[in-house]
């Protein structure tokens, strides 16, 4: 048996660049996302969970100095993951291969590559005045009214409702299975460095979870109400949280466990090894 075969061939040197720019960037957003979440749900600073939303997040870094630099920064950083994404879908470079189980990882690569692409190019609306106050968030309504309209409207909404909550079960999956790990682990770490990113890791993709999950409620209550401004997204699913029981303490905690995601896409960014996901 040919063993390298099996093996991912180191990327061009370009590729690995794209994926440690685009994972810091994500980093970045992540980490901002949780803090304004945060600062939100003990109402500090003034912030409201409609700050905490991607597009809120954009408008934050704008406001600072050099906002429109940094933003466009943290726009290419995107951008490239986007890219780094869409290869691993298209050229294989992880080697899942056509089966079934291969298919599904490379989807959810190309999926995360359009989804962090769409952010990139309303980042760079905002850089060049283009963008206004509506944002990721506001899109999710703009798609939820969109197939409402399309015959079976409300079995498309509720498909995609589906699609989004399993999305987030699959994010909590990954935290608590420690499926991570392996990654982690072939990077060679010290060891506090790798306990470090395997907790960062395993909060962070919990929190995450709990947010696509609450996002896909709520694409659900759109879909049975046939109402589209039930869904939305980020910072629609801060507000429910809020809203609910003990509100802003679970808000906190989710918003602790994003700025635990930031830290560990800055750790991936520093230590993986880069092939395709």
């Amino acid at each position: 048996m040919n063993i390298s075969a099996h093996v991912p061939a180191p990327p061009p040197k370009w590729v690995e660049s794209f994926a440690r720019f685009g994972l810091t960037a994500k980093g970045v957003v992540y980490c901002l996302v949780g803090i304004l979440a945060f600062m939100a749900a003990f109402e500090l600073g003034n912030k409201s969970s409609e700050d905490a939303g991607k597009s809120g997040v954009f408008q934050f870094i704008q406001q600072q100095p050099f906002g429109k630099v940094l933003l466009a920064i943290v726009a290419l950083g995107l951008f490239s993951y986007s890219i780094w994404r869409l290869i691993g879908a298209i050229k294989d470079t992880e080697n899942k291969g056509t089966g079934v189980k291969g298919i599904g990882v490379r989807l959810r690569y190309a999926f995360s590559g359009l989804v962090y692409g769409a952010l990139a190019f309303l980042a760079a609306k905002m850089v060049v005045g283009a963008g206004g106050s509506s944002g990721g968030d506001d899109s999710r309504q703009t798609l939820a009214r969109e197939l409402l309209q399309q015959p079976f409207g409300q079995w498309l909404v509720g498909i995609l409702a589906v699609g989004t909550a399993i999305a987030g079960v699959y994010q909590i999956y990954l935290g608590l299975s420690d499926k991570y790990k392996m990654k982690v682990q072939q990077a060679g770490l010290a060891h506090q460095h790798e306990r470090t990113m395997i907790r960062a890791g395993k909060i962070g993709y919990v929190a995450r979870g709990i947010v696509w999950l609450v996002i896909g409620y709520l694409f659900l209550k759109a879909a049975l109400t046939a109402n589209a401004k039930e869904a939305g997204g980020t910072d629609n699913a801060f507000q429910w949280l809020e809203a609910s029981s003990y509100g802003s303490y679970l808000l906190g905690a989710v918003a602790l466990g994003l700025i635990c995601y930031g830290v560990f896409m800055f750790m991936r960014a520093k230590y993986q090894a880069i092939n395709g996901g």
